[in-house]
């Protein structure tokens, strides 16, 4: 029996942030829970070819703030801002009337957005682009991005086949279990003729050095496990 973790719920509080920040209790929080989702499906719906990567969703007593994190900010903002007043009356509705905000962060580089890429793989796949090729340009345009690795993996009815089966290609290094890791984690289903495809892409990112004093320097490890008085010749 296969036990799987998201990869993000494992790196929560480590590398990982929470996308839906604020605090409720009882029935509040069951009701702000269910705007939460629709705020999400709305977005999604509404901006689903404007390379949407993440949606984060803040709140303080009587207003909501949503960061959308893009890669196109002009498609979300529209002509002279219309698209993005719209947007908002449209979230203040399903909130109840109550104070919104929507801030725009773009992504500077989409070919290393875990979520950009597998959504890229699976628009190819709808298609009808060969799985493997959409997914070998994939990785060759993410390792020529500087990643220090990338792994993708495609399931579900493969080429129109009968049966289903899984592939995956890796290149690079992945390591998913080292929590230092950067790891980026994207999932995205493609609604081809023959199923639905999932999608789903690791990238590692440039590893971010620790700091001085944390353990991990060459003399560190070399006297790791060594006793305080030094070598035995030191002490004849």
């Amino acid at each position: 029996m296969g036990q799987k973790v998201n990869p993000i719920a494992f790196r929560l509080a480590v590398s990982k942030d929470w996308r839906s920040k604020w605090y409720a209790k009882g029935q509040d929080y069951s009701a702000k829970l269910h705007e939460d989702l629709k705020i999400r499906k709305y977005i999604k719906g509404r901006l689903h070819f404007a390379a949407l990567s993440r949606v984060t969703i803040e709140r303080a007593w009587n207003s909501v703030r949503i960061t959308l994190h893009t890669s196109r900010p002009g498609l979300v903002i529209g002509r002279k801002g219309a698209e993005i007043e719209k947007m908002t009356s449209d979230i203040t509705k399903i909130c109840g009337g109550c104070q919104v905000k929507i801030d725009i962060i773009e992504i500077r580089k989409p070919e290393l957005d875990a979520q950009l890429v597998a959504e890229n793989i699976a628009v190819q796949l709808e298609r009808r682009i060969a799985f493997r090729r959409a997914m070998k340009r994939s990785l060759q345009t993410a390792m020529e991005f500087g990643a220090e690795g990338i792994r993708v993996r495609c399931a579900g009815r493969l080429g129109g086949a009968d049966i289903a089966r899984a592939e995956w290609y890796r290149e690079g290094k992945v390591p998913l279990q080292t929590l230092r890791v950067p790891i980026d984690y994207g999932f995205a289903e493609a609604a081809t003729v023959y199923g639905i495809i999932g999608v789903k892409v690791w990238i590692n990112k440039k590893e971010e050095k620790l700091t001085a004093g944390g353990g991990n320097n060459r003399n560190d490890r070399g006297n790791r496990g060594r006793r305080p008085g030094g070598d035995r010749r030191d002490r004849r």
